[in-house]
């Protein structure tokens, strides 16, 4: 066996997320089953973002263990027409055994989609939020920099319930790089990169940013928000399907 590292990309619209899940069609699950159908062995792999339901990935990295002498290429092009288009292997190639998808990882890059077009778009409608009225771009970007180092992001992310005596997981990430562009008029683009994330952060950090934009909230107090760690602080959660997991960053990249 050796070990391979997949590049991943998928359309999230109709999954449960990507971790495996008993009973519900996901990507990681899709992965599995027709890899293993390719290679005629059960396989397990391991993803660098367990995106949730609806979530979109074009830079999904995957890592697994496959028998020595795959062709790559092959199991590529096998995989993409059994699966494809909803889960395609943008590049496969062999990786050192001690790589790991998820704690190899240095930083995830995700970007999300605001619409602002006063019509919906139908062909965008799986992959943009469409807010549908202009937005304070100035003071959206100006809500960014409170977000920038490491911080407890407790009041943007869904906290989870661990067993009796068990210690709470830490909700402190440290956000690199988090801006607002415009890339074609009446399209916003939100990216934000850290070390990690956590459940709903990226969600919930562009839901109370648009609410800045609207003049709902005041850039002034995304500072207070983060320093709440109140959940209800920050307010609405985006929906999942402006979301999509852009980039992770490792040692090579």
């Amino acid at each position: 066996m050796a070990r391979a590292r997949l590049l991943v990309a998928y359309d999230g619209s109709a999954f449960h997320g990507f971790a495996p899940n008993e009973g519900v069609e996901t990507v990681a699950g899709t992965l599995v089953a027709v890899i293993g159908r390719v290679v005629r062995r059960p396989v397990e792999l391991t993803g660098a973002g367990r995106t949730d339901a609806g979530v979109h990935g074009w830079g999904q990295v995957v890592s697994l263990d496959l028998p020595e002498g795959t062709d790559l290429d092959d199991l590529a092009r096998r995989v993409n027409k059994m699966a494809g288009p909803r889960v395609v292997i943008r590049r496969a190639e062999w990786t050192d055994e001690e790589f790991d998808a998820r704690f190899s990882a240095r930083w995830r890059h995700y970007r999300y989609h605001v619409l602002l077009t006063p019509q919906p778009d139908p062909f965008r409608a799986a992959t943009t939020w469409h807010v549908g009225r202009p937005l304070d771009v100035s003071n959206m970007q100006l809500a960014c920099d409170p977000l920038i180092g490491e911080h407890d992001f407790s009041s943007f992310c869904r906290r989870p319930k661990p067993g009796p005596g068990v210690t709470p997981p830490s909700m402190m990430r440290r956000v690199i790089l988090a801006r607002w562009s415009e890339p074609e008029p009446d399209l916003l683009r939100f990216e934000i990169r850290a070390n990690a994330f956590c459940h709903q952060m990226v969600r919930s950090i562009v839901g109370l940013l648009v609410d800045v934009g609207l003049g709902r909230r005041r850039a002034g107090e995304v500072n207070g928000v983060l320093h709440a760690h109140d959940r209800q602080a920050a307010g609405q959660v985006a929906p999942p399907h402006g979301l999509v997991l852009w980039e992770v960053g490792y040692g090579d990249t």
